[in-house]
């Protein structure tokens, strides 16, 4: 049983979840295990699976389902129930890690706490070109790449001392903590019943788990600094349904609640 596990969420982007899986293969530290939360893709994504999984250093699992709109809340919990990690890092299958990914955020793991991570957008351009693996370049690589507007921000590529960096928030805001980069205890996701299915349609399940997240008591810590991710850029995901979702969290945010309505707990009766 490997202590951590990574969810990594895709849909019918096979050219970017390579990127990732193969990001992932050079981390420095290598006691983990994938699994890949399918929210209904295509026979591509299972045959690239398919086709890495020898060339792989860690365990790689596909839980798939059927393509009914988006869903990314569902595909999580299932993903979440397949895990055997006790410590869980959420990852998008278009977010390219760098390489002390892992080891950065073992070492930001702490009880009663999870690690929100931040993200760099790189361009329309740059993405299309993209043929080195920059999950391994240095700071100082990414300085041109910045100055030509390639990337949206360079800050966050500096390493800045440990003694400096990671202190838990005196007042935590749930906002900007998202699920392309968020690390959580299993015991802490399961006891608020993991995302919220209601949400379907693009955005704010990840926010509306945050909210819960921190009104049960566990703590934000921030891995600013320490474990960015690299965003392929894509175009603008269909949001017709935000303002359904925006009205749930709005919901949430008035109320007391902890525990998501329809959660994870109904996939882990029907795995009982």
């Amino acid at each position: 049983m490997s202590n951590i596990s990574v969810i990594v969420t895709t849909y019918n982007r096979p050219d970017a979840l390579a990127l990732v899986l193969q990001a992932l293969a050079a981390q420095t530290k290598q006691h983990f295990e994938v699994i890949i939360a399918d929210d209904g893709s295509t026979n591509s994504t299972a045959e690239l699976i398919k086709d890495l999984r020898s060339q792989l250093p860690y365990s790689i699992q596909h839980i798939w389902q059927e393509d009914k709109g988006f869903r990314a809340a569902m595909a999580r919990n299932r993903a979440v129930i397949a895990a055997t990690g006790h410590y869980l890092i959420f990852l998008d299958g278009d977010c390219i890690p760098q390489t002390d990914f892992i080891a950065k955020h073992a070492q930001l793991a702490e009880k009663g706490c999870f690690v929100a991570g931040n993200r760099i957008l790189l361009s329309k351009k740059f993405t299309a070109q993209l043929k080195s693996p920059v999950w391994t370049w240095r700071t100082r690589q990414w300085l041109i790449p910045y100055l030509r507007r390639d990337i949206n921000r360079f800050l966050p590529l500096i390493r800045l001392p440990e003694r400096l960096l990671h202190h838990k928030q005196k007042q935590p805001k749930w906002q900007g903590a998202k699920t392309c980069n968020l690390a959580i205890w299993r015991d802490d996701f399961i006891k608020i019943n993991g995302f919220d299915e209601n949400f379907q349609g693009w955005g704010h399940e990840d926010a509306e788990l945050v909210v819960r997240l921190l009104r049960s008591g566990v703590q934000r810590k921030e891995g600013r600094f320490a474990v960015p991710v690299l965003h392929l850029w894509h175009p603008e995901e269909d949001r017709s349904n935000e303002t359904d979702n925006r009205q749930r969290l709005e919901q949430i945010l008035r109320s007391t609640k902890t525990v998501a309505e329809q959660g994870i707990n109904q996939h882990l009766l029907n795995e009982n």
